[in-house]
This record gives C-alpha cells, sequence and structure tokens, in this order.
C-alpha cells in the first residue's frame, strides 16, 4: 500500500535527505585509491552518528554495514570489507540512507577514482542522465510510475547498454523500503498507478555497460553483472509536493 506523506513528514525527510547528500559531497573528495571500502563505510558511519542520524541500512534484513559499496561490476548491494581495496580508475557505488527520527532517506552515486576509460566516463555519465530524465518524467502533470521506467530504458538502451530488471526503485520516507516498486523499464503487466501528492519516490537507474543480467554472490547480497563488464547506479528520494515535484537529496 502507498503511503502518503503529510507536509511536515515531507519536511522531516527533506531533512535527513538533505544531511545524506553532504555526506555523499564528502566522499567525492574522502575517497581515493588504495583505500579499502571498510574505511569508507566508517567514515560513512562516523558522519551519521555525528549528526544524530541512524544508519538505515545497517542490520536492515541483516546487511551487516552502514553502505552498499559496489565497484565496477558490482551493481549493487556490495559488501564493504578490509580486503576491498578501490584502485585508480575504478568505479565506485556508494549506496546509503539515514534515519532521523523514524525519517528516511535514499541516495546513491557512482564516482570515478582518479581518470577512468572514456568507455566507463560515458557509462557513467548517461547513467546519470537516465536518473535525471526519469525525475522529469516523475515530475510531469498526470504521469505514472511507469513513466519514470519509459524514461529510463529509452535513454539507456539508445546507448547499448543494459537496464537492471531484478532491482528496482522504491517508495521510501517513513521506511527503508514502501510501496510503490518503480521499475527502470515498462511493461503491461506490472502495476502503474498514478504519482500523487505527498508520495515520496526513491528514483534509481542501475545501468550496465554490457547484459542487462545479474547474478548474486555466495554472500547473499553482491548483485554482479553476469558478462563482468561495469554497471553504474544513481539514486535521488523526491517528493510530490502541492508545488510539484521536489528533489530532497541536494
Amino acid at each position: 500500500m502507498i503511503q502518503l506523506k503529510t507536509e511536515e513528514q515531507i519536511k522531516r525527510i527533506e531533512e535527513a535527505c538533505h544531511l545524506t547528500a553532504i555526506l555523499m559531497s564528502e566522499l567525492a573528495t574522502f575517497m581515493e585509491s588504495g583505500m579499502s571500502t571498510y574505511e569508507v563505510d566508517r567514515y560513512c558511519y562516523d558522519f551519521i552518528i555525528k549528526h544524530k542520524g541512524i544508519p538505515a541500512f545497517l542490520n536492515y534484513g541483516g546487511f551487516p554495514a552502514t553502505a552498499c559499496i559496489s565497484i565496477n561490476e558490482e551493481v549493487i548491494h556490495g559488501i564493504p570489507s578490509r580486503k576491498r581495496i578501490i584502485e585508480y580508475g575504478d568505479l565506485v557505488d556508494i549506496d546509503l540512507g539515514i534515519n532521523l527520527d523514524g525519517h528516511f532517506s535514499d541516495m546513491a552515486r557512482t564516482f570515478i577514482i582518479g581518470k577512468t576509460s572514456a568507455e566507463n566516463e560515458q557509462l557513467n555519465r548517461v547513467t546519470e542522465e537516465c536518473l535525471r530524465l526519469g525525475i522529469e518524467a516523475a515530475g510531469k502533470k498526470g504521469a505514472r510510475i511507469q513513466d519514470i521506467g519509459k524514461a529510463v530504458y529509452k535513454h539507456a538502451t539508445a546507448h547499448g547498454y543494459g537496464v537492471v530488471r531484478d532491482y528496482c526503485g522504491h517508495g521510501v520516507g517513513l521506511a527503508v523500503h514502501e510501496d510503490p516498486e518503480i521499475p527502470n523499464y515498462a511493461s503491461t503487466y506490472l502495476p502503474n498507478p498514478r504519482i500523487r501528492e505527498g508520495m515520496v519516490l526513491a528514483i534509481e537507474p542501475m545501468i550496465n555497460m554490457g547484459t542487462a543480467k545479474v547474478r548474486v554472490l555466495s554472500n547473499d547480497w553482491t548483485v554482479v553483472t553476469t558478462d563482468g563488464l561495469p554497471s553504474s547506479h544513481f539514486e535521488d528520494t523526491v517528493a510530490i509536493t502541492k508545488d510539484g515535484l521536489k528533489v530532497l537529496t541536494v
């Protein structure tokens, strides 16, 4: 069931989202090659606790860390580790949320460490463009949930990329995951509710350089591309207000 939020709830969710955006901005300068993903995760944990928040992902469904940190062919749900070292040229996806007094954010960015290949740069740029196009589609008058996926899918496939179907965006705000699901493609077999005032949505394209197919590693969390080619992931939390769509993770 889709839970519509009040103006006051959206305001509180926005506070969590703004804090998350600040953390993402800091990560852009904090991360460097030679650093372990555990160090990055610890930085995220310390930041959130310092600002009187709770890491929304930590222990959610048994996930053992503050941030999902996924590198190159890892699509989502990468588990931070002292052994996993970030290398120059890597694509590093940081996906995390903050719980501020029961109000939740969700945000993801894929960072380029140093310089990378032109192919990786294009994948990352197009994925970020997919996010912006999905957000634009959500904000149009009379829009439905599948309009988001249509926009994402059209742009990604125009560049020959695979669009992940096994995982999707979702409602958010009073819990980590809420209805509705927001796939990055459209299908007549899927629900297609109209986007309404009070909805808070996490829109998150997951775009692969090659195949759209993915698999889960033996740790039961980390999702990787089946062909071993890189993936990119961008996510923002947005709210539908009386004045229109507002991006909260800024």
